[in-house]
């Protein structure tokens, strides 16, 4: 007996590639042989016929297309919300199905025109009634899903997709009957397949391989246990077959060329209606406006790439470009995104980039107390390297101590409402802590192009490259050094031993003797290898000058710490003259403060080094205030917590010849940062000669 189940199909009398909108097209143009065409769509009919009801629509001339019925539209008891076909192609369909629908006696629901939704191609009923389930990312837009919800009065679960080669739901993601799925976890974004395993239980997933996707196997046909599909592989017929399901296979290649299958040649219009289930649906929608020299400095571009590759879906809705060459321009531009996690995460990148949130413009940060010391609450906005006002009692209030990965307290003083960066560590009961991206904006300098390319810094903006002519960065840093020392303002160096071992020493050295570093983070092991240089020659036991290893030399940097701890500090042994030259030598007798903050592997260790780790980021952190400028030479440890702790608006150069080091510090997104992959004693090195060429002589302020 034939299942009561009816489906809805297109003879292909017209049927060609005539054109590409996809990826399965290219090079099929006019290539699908008619006759074999009609055979293979007639067998998967008769398949059909056999096992349910089919309904046929009359094809029309110069729609070529119109045998995939599964894009007729989206068919829910007597709903149906009828296609808006985002390409020209095959918009001429849309009312010759929507006839079809309406002589059939269902309620026809139509989106706005410039929203593309794909019916059915692009949305699934759940098997057994429960949800639906709806993609977008190429055909469909993501803004269509609250209507589905509404009109069929059904949850909504939203979908990525993200292989072109799946451009359609359809065509990589198929529910069977029983709660079973069929489909490709590699079609979908990370959030996508996190929902699809939260929604469906691991017996009933069935993952197909990639070979099987590409033979369209998940472009299915399901009529209670019988599968209707193009092509299976061995693996997959027996995994549906240990479900229960009966395989049936009919080849469709000639519908493949236009990237199409069984499920895509029909569309299911009798589908249930629970009763007890209604409309939820999880796309959030929000407004931003980002003000500036949008098109120059490309902030536009990034912010719009920004929101496609976090998952979410945009619109332009106002764009006022500046009519001046000088003149900012400004965007309006409204985000939705498939849940409010997702949201939240795009609106925080967003933020990043110095977006407003226009409707929270009016309203005030989300604030929550802290309950447990040291303990942030759920969902506490995550601060960055960026200048951040908070809206609280209808007022925009910056925030102090600007640092990345902080929260946001607000506490009450004397001088009214505080808000500042904490690490979570220092949160304290009482104080209120940011929540959620409401009533958050930083502060981004709207810099046009020309102005960056006559900043000192314009051509080492947020890169990193090994192929940069080292000599041009070492130019540039030599003069922003000068101007800064000239200035009296603030250098920190933050290095590690490989600017020993690697003969920077003594270059380092310079720049500190000749006032042009007022500050120097490190770790145990420099200062050890620099004192033990200065009073041994040697770094790591190897001897400095000759390159070669010195009998006992693997014992010479614990013979330098005991030396050290002796005279009870780096200082004393200093103004006793067991030191005589070297990093620490000039930091003591320049009078530079330093910091070393030390780890598990310390060697002693010094009795200058930190071993309480809060106390050693303490440190770093006051060192860094004020500072104009970071140096970080070859210590990837200090070097990102140091990255981690600067403000935007500092300048900063990282040097490693590690290329995850330089990557991971350029990552942080500041305009102001720069990674140089090479030698440090090299850099260092060309960095002296370059200052010995600059003119501006180093005067010492006369003392009373």
């Amino acid at each position: 007996m034939n299942s009561q189940i009816r489906f809805l199909m297109c003879a292909p009398e017209h049927y060609d590639v005539d054109y590409v909108i996809n990826p399965w097209m290219e090079g099929n143009i006019h290539k699908s042989s008619q006759d074999r065409a009609k055979e293979q769509w007639q067998n998967l009919y008769q398949i059909l016929k056999s096992n349910a009801i089919v309904d046929l629509v009359k094809p029309e001339k110069g729609w070529p297309d119109m045998v995939f019925t599964a894009n007729a539209g989206l068919v829910l008891g007597d709903n149906v919300v009828l296609s808006r076909f985002l390409h020209k192609e095959r918009q001429g369909e849309e009312p010759y199905f929507k006839k079809w629908f309406e002589e059939k006696g269902y309620s026809v629901y139509e989106l706005p025109k410039d929203l593309p939704f794909e019916g059915a191609g692009d949305a699934l009923l759940d098997r057994e009634g429960r949800w639906l389930w709806a993609g977008y990312g190429f055909r469909s837009e993501l803004d269509s899903h609250p209507y589905l919800a509404k009109w069929l009065d059904i949850e909504v679960l939203s979908l990525r997709l993200i292989d072109e080669r799946f451009y359609h739901l359809d065509t990589c993601f198929c529910p069977l009957a029983n709660g079973y799925l069929l489909y490709y976890p590699g079609a979908f974004d990370s959030y996508s397949n996190r929902l699809i395993e939260m929604r469906v239980a691991p017996e009933k997933r069935i993952a197909i391989a990639e070979a099987d996707a590409v033979n369209f196997a998940c472009n299915t046909v399901n009529i209670d246990h019988i599968v209707v599909m193009n092509k299976a592989s061995e693996i997959l017929k027996a995994r549906l077959g240990e479900a229960g399901f009966l395989v049936l296979e009919t080849p469709l290649t000639e519908f493949l060329k236009a990237g199409g299958a069984a499920k895509c040649l029909t569309l299911r219009v009798t589908e249930p209606v629970q009763e007890d289930l209604h409309a939820n649906i999880y796309v959030e929608s929000r407004i931003i406006r980002l003000e500036g020299h949008l098109l120059d400095s490309g902030l536009i571009n990034r912010a719009l790439d920004l929101i496609i590759d976090k998952g979410g879906s945009f619109q332009v809705l106002n764009f006022d470009l500046g009519e001046q060459r000088q003149s900012t321009s400004s965007a309006e531009v409204r985000i939705s995104a498939p849940h409010h996690d997702v949201m939240e995460e795009i609106l925080s990148l967003l933020i990043d980039l110095g977006a407003v949130n226009l409707p929270e413009d009016e309203r005030d940060a989300k604030l929550e107390p802290v309950i447990l010391h040291g303990v942030a609450p759920d969902d506490f906005y995550v601060s960055t390297i960026y200048p951040t006002e908070v809206r609280i009692n209808g007022e925009w209030i910056k925030v102090q101590n600007q640092r990345m990965d902080g929260a946001i307290a607000i506490s009450q003083t004397s001088d009214g409402l505080l808000a500042r960066c904490k690490v979570l560590r220092d949160l304290e009961v009482g104080e209120r802590v940011v929540v959620d991206t409401q009533g958050i904006r930083t502060i981004r300098k709207p810099e046009s192009r020309e102005k960056r390319n006559t900043e000192e810094f314009s051509f080492m903006s947020a890169g990193v490259s090994s192929e940069r002519r080292v000599e041009l960065i070492v130019e540039q840093v030599a003069w922003e050094l000068r101007k800064i020392r000239d200035a009296g303002g603030r250098v920190v160096v933050t290095a590690g031993p490989v600017v020993i071992h690697t003969g920077g020493g003594e270059h380092l050295s310079r720049l500190i003797r000749e006032g042009y570093v007022q500050a120097l983070l490190g770790g145990n092991a420099i200062a050890v290898h620099d004192m033990e240089q200065s009073m041994l020659g040697t770094s790591l036991g190897v001897d400095m000058k000759r390159g070669v290893s010195v009998r006992g030399g693997h014992r010479h940097h614990l013979k330098v710490i005991n030396t050290v701890r002796r005279y009870g500090s780096i200082a004393k042994a200093v103004e006793a003259g067991v030191v005589k030259s070297g990093v620490m030598y000039e930091c003591v007798k320049n009078n530079i403060p330093f910091s070393l903050a030390g780890s598990i592997r310390d060697d002693g260790p010094l009795p200058d080094t930190q071993m309480d780790l809060i106390k050693a980021q303490a440190e770093y952190a006051e060192l860094i205030r004020g500072a104009e400028m970071i140096l970080m030479f070859s210590s990837m440890l200090h070097s990102i917590g140091v990255g981690n702790m600067t403000p935007a608006g500092v300048k900063m150069v990282c040097v490693d010849i590690n290329p995850a080091v330089v990557t991971k510090l350029s990552d942080r997104g500041s305009i102001e940062s720069t990674g140089v992959v090479t030698d440090v004693g090299l850099f260092l090195s060309l960095l002296i000669q370059q200052l010995d060429k600059l003119t501006s002589p180093y005067r010492v302020k006369a003392t009373k």
